[in-house]
């Protein structure tokens, strides 16, 4: 799998997150993906379970706590932007948060981050205009609620949390 960090994400993670003392989105963006190793290590201790290597997932960035958030490439010869995101919290949350890229960045401009969108999928937030100007750009036509977006995504790969689930020991 190519582990190269797209420019588009880079240009994303650019754009200021304002947590407004927990009110905001509580996302920690990162400029490359967690390793190989770093990645089999942490899927590891998060499940319990040894014999996993996390080679279907491309860490990105955290919650305010640990929680990662993720491409999980399961769509095979899929362009990596066209992978579902999701989201593996320090608390045992675990949830898909978009069914893309291009849905993602518009829970950032409804005001949501991957936690929020996990923890909390109805919360209504501020929008954020750098976020629109950003998900307008780029992903116009993914244009949608944060709640539609996780619906969509919850509908699409509704056994996840399942999954995760029997892979924990």
């Amino acid at each position: 799998m190519d582990r190269s960090f797209p420019e588009i994400l880079k240009k994303l993670h650019e754009i200021e997150i304002d947590y407004a003392d927990g009110e905001g989105i509580d996302f920690e963006p990162f400029d490359e993906f967690y390793s190989e190793e770093e990645t089999s290590d942490w899927i590891k201790a998060w499940t319990g379970n040894d014999t996993l290597d996390g080679n279907e997932y491309l860490i990105y960035g955290q919650d305010g706590t640990g929680g990662y958030v993720a491409f999980w490439c399961v769509r095979k010869n899929a362009d990596l932007l066209e992978q579902p995101i999701v989201f593996f919290g320090s608390e045992g949350e675990v949830g898909v948060v978009a069914q893309s890229f291009g849905d993602y960045v518009w829970l950032f401009a409804n005001g949501i981050g991957p936690y929020e969108a996990v923890a909390y999928p109805d919360l209504e937030r501020p929008k954020s205009q750098d976020f629109i100007r950003f998900a307008t750009e780029y992903a116009p036509s993914s244009k949608s609620t944060a709640s539609q977006i996780v619906e969509k995504a919850k509908a699409e790969f509704p056994d996840f949390e399942g999954i995760i689930d029997r892979l924990c020991q």
